[in-house]
């Protein structure tokens, strides 16, 4: 007889137990003043313009800025029906653009780590919204904190979003990096901000496919594929919607930024989104 002690009890719970949610899209990048938090509202607005049922969950649980971005003053927040102090479907609003919102508190230090509560809160959120809704979008924090990788783990499918500065694409690197390890993502799908020309997005997605080809190669037989899926252009309307506090795709939707907003829409609909799921 062994006089091992089994302390198995005692180790942490493993990063990923769950099987991610079909229909969740996470919104993430590897650096925050990427501009994700811009994309997710209005890729909402986007899909929603195409019919679907949508919703922004703030998964940004400690900095939320989702209602800054759309101009809401929330009395209900992801926060109380944490607590119990509000039922879900309080805290689930209209937002401008058609589509709707789940906006967490800002500044609750509680939720700068992932404790056993949280992760089974956000976990019963997500399992009774999902049915609901033709899509949820994520919008996580930026960076690789327990809290960003646990809401990434409940998606379905990865959207990156990188800015060409060289500073987004090390941490967008490091991001991969972990998705790939931690949770055995195959295929993560780019959005390249902020781009100059035509063509740049492209590029800078063949860029760091080669470096995670190099020093990520995934499981024996998988390889990491990076998705381009499409890129926004720099573009003086954006700056103009977001000191306004309006959507981009609500008061220029035909500016050049807008259009790619469209398309990316599009584009997710026909080939990312889970069909009949």
């Amino acid at each position: 007889m062994s006089d091992e002690v089994n302390t198995d009890k005692d180790k942490p719970a493993p990063p990923v137990p769950l099987k991610p949610l079909g229909k969740v899209l996470a919104i993430t990048s590897g650096k925050g003043g990427v501009g994700k938090t811009f994309v997710s509202a209005n890729l909402a607005a986007a899909l929603a313009r195409r019919g679907l049922r949508v919703l922004v969950l703030d998964a940004d649980l400690g900095l939320a800025n989702l209602d800054v971005v759309l101009n809401l003053y929330p009395k209900t927040t992801l926060h109380d029906v944490f607590t119990g102090k509000a039922k879900l479907d309080e805290a689930i609003i209209k937002a401008p653009g058609g589509f709707s919102v789940l906006l967490a508190g800002s500044g609750m230090v509680e939720y700068s780590r992932l404790t056993p509560e949280v992760r089974d809160e956000f976990l019963r959120v997500m399992e009774s919204l999902v049915p609901r809704f033709d899509v949820v979008l994520l919008d996580t924090g930026a960076g690789i904190s327990d809290v960003v990788l646990f809401a990434v783990s409940l998606a379905s499918e990865v959207l990156l979003v990188v800015t060409p500065e060289p500073t987004s694409l090390t941490d967008a690197y490091a991001t991969i990096k972990v998705l790939v390890g931690q949770q055995k993502r195959q295929t993560i799908r780019m959005i390249v901000n902020q781009t100059a020309r035509p063509g740049d997005g492209r590029a800078i997605t063949v860029q760091l496919q080669q470096v995670v080809d190099r020093f990520v190669p995934g499981e024996p037989g998988k390889p990491v594929k990076l998705v381009h899926l499409g890129d926004i252009p720099v573009d003086p309307s954006v700056r103009q919607a977001i000191m306004r506090r309006q959507l981009l795709m609500q008061v220029t939707p035909g500016c050049p930024a807008g259009l790619a907003l469209v398309q990316l829409a599009g584009k997710i609909e026909d080939t990312v989104i889970p069909k009949n799921s």
